[in-house]
């Protein structure tokens, strides 16, 4: 099956993916936050480089889709279905013009027309990561990039804030596939114990959906 997680930056996402990767013995697609060369000069500019960034990324989350339904055993650690989250926002702060965004939501429509064509459309569940807003600053703080750091940037902390707005309408409004939202607040990932419950929830969306697709196929 092919699972694709979302969510806030600093909530934990990764860490999920990763541990989701081993228990089901798949193969993680981690998000390209490391060897982003666009991402630290986004921070520092974002009206010069916010169309530049979503383009970047655009174009690594569809690779990333792409082989992820063609394996079909596999997550990702977000994927092309949020990217428009981030593009739709940067041209509400006016970080990206009108027609910037025009020209990302077409060549976003031809790329997810070119999924449609792909024996496998969509993926198999959605695993949303969610948080409150405080736990969410706490935890970029605690990773230390410093490209992402509030101190002395208080138009980073409402960014931040507006996106963690946004994300709770994204999931409310995301039907591409079945989904899950697994608390990271209440389910600390730190604690083994938390671990397994996560697991276990996890485990039990798949199973319901394994089930529904046994149900369909004998109809």
């Amino acid at each position: 099956m092919v699972i694709i997680t979302a969510g806030m930056i600093g909530v934990g996402k990764t860490t999920l993916t990763g541990m989701l990767a081993e228990h089901l013995g798949t193969k993680a697609f981690f998000e390209p936050v490391g060897e982003n060369p666009v991402l630290p000069l986004y921070y520092s500019n974002p009206k010069q480089y916010g169309f530049l960034l979503q383009i970047y990324f655009l174009n690594k989350r569809f690779s990333m889709i792409k082989q992820a339904l063609a394996d079909d055993n596999n997550i990702l650690d977000r994927s092309i279905y949020e990217d428009a989250l981030f593009t739709k926002e940067n041209n509400a702060e006016g970080n990206i013009s009108d027609t910037e965004l025009s020209v990302y939501l077409k060549l976003l429509d031809n790329m997810m027309n070119e999924l449609n064509s792909l024996p496998k459309k969509a993926p198999d569940l959605l695993v949303y990561a969610s948080s409150d807003f405080e736990t969410i600053l706490y935890r970029i703080k605690k990773r230390g990039r410093d490209y992402e750091q509030i101190d002395g940037h208080p138009e980073r902390e409402a960014y931040y804030y507006k996106m963690w707005s946004a994300y709770q309408k994204w999931y409310d409004d995301f039907d591409v596939s079945p989904k899950i939202k697994i608390d990271l607040q209440k389910y600390n990932l730190e604690d083994p114990q938390n671990v397994q419950v996560v697991l276990n929830q996890v485990d039990e969306a798949l199973a319901k959906i394994r089930n529904t697709d046994s149900i369909s196929n004998a109809m």
